[in-house]
């Protein structure tokens, strides 16, 4: 053990010998370069110009996209979404995702930035995620459309084109969600005791009992689980929002 703590102290002591010669001659290099460099003034103006805050200006493209954000924004969320789903709490988060997205985009775009801060950006976006409250499908989609709409109206196009794009959101949108087009179906899981009527050929007593029970125009039901200890068994029923 001592002979091998002794070999690894001289391996160190010739490697710190060793190495001190290089950065020696290289210090001493370095100084005498130093020492008879004259200053390059177009090298000297470069690092002034690079030192310089960069200037985000807001001009009209600024101006039509923010306007053009906003208007879409209201069209789908405030029409077609808000008056099927009611649900404010979305909604602060749909349009405040695409508030920002907006402006960090138009930031972007005008200013110089590293492809390092820039991943460094979307890590931070990929780690915002909803751990309180379970989202759906459909919710999700809907964000994904919100954060889509601040990149396309931020990016400095052309009128035209992004009239184009933000009227194909509205369009689809419409045609898919708004209960106009297709009707939206609502389900609804009910505990129901009267078990005789599960059999096939009472489903349509079974039918008519709930609708009687819950007021719904039932169109359709499906059995998810029994429960003979209890005579009760869990359905889901679906109907179609008025």
């Amino acid at each position: 053990m001592t002979y091998i703590k002794s070999l690894l102290i001289a391996v160190l002591f010739f490697g710190a010998v060793l190495g001190i010669g290089p950065v020696y001659s290289q210090v001493s290099q370095t100084v005498v370069n130093d020492s008879i460099t004259v200053p390059n003034p177009v090298h000297v103006s470069a690092v002034k110009v690079e030192n310089e805050k960069e200037v985000v200006v807001i001009n009209k493209k600024f101006a039509f996209g923010i306007g053009i954000d906003i208007a879409t924004m209201l069209l789908i969320f405030g029409l077609i979404y808000f008056p099927n789903y009611r649900n404010k709490e979305f909604m602060f988060t749909f349009f405040l995702f695409n508030i920002i997205i907006f402006i960090i985009t138009f930031v972007l775009n005008k200013t110089n930035i590293s492809m390092g801060a820039a991943f460094g950006l979307f890590a931070v976006f990929s780690m915002l995620r909803y751990r309180t409250e379970g989202i759906s499908m459909k919710e999700m989609t809907y964000l994904l459309i919100a954060i889509a709409l601040g990149l396309i109206n931020a990016i400095g196009l052309n009128l035209l084109p992004i009239l184009v794009f933000n009227l194909i959101f509205v369009t689809f949108i419409f045609i898919l969600d708004h209960p106009i087009v297709f009707k939206q179906e609502v389900s609804k899981t009910v505990i129901y005791e009267n078990i005789e009527n599960i059999r096939p050929e009472n489903h349509q007593l079974l039918m008519a009992d709930l609708r009687k029970r819950t007021g719904f125009d039932i169109h359709r039901f499906s059995i998810s689980s029994f429960d003979f200890l209890k005579d009760s068994t869990s359905i889901t029923i679906y109907y179609y929002k008025k």
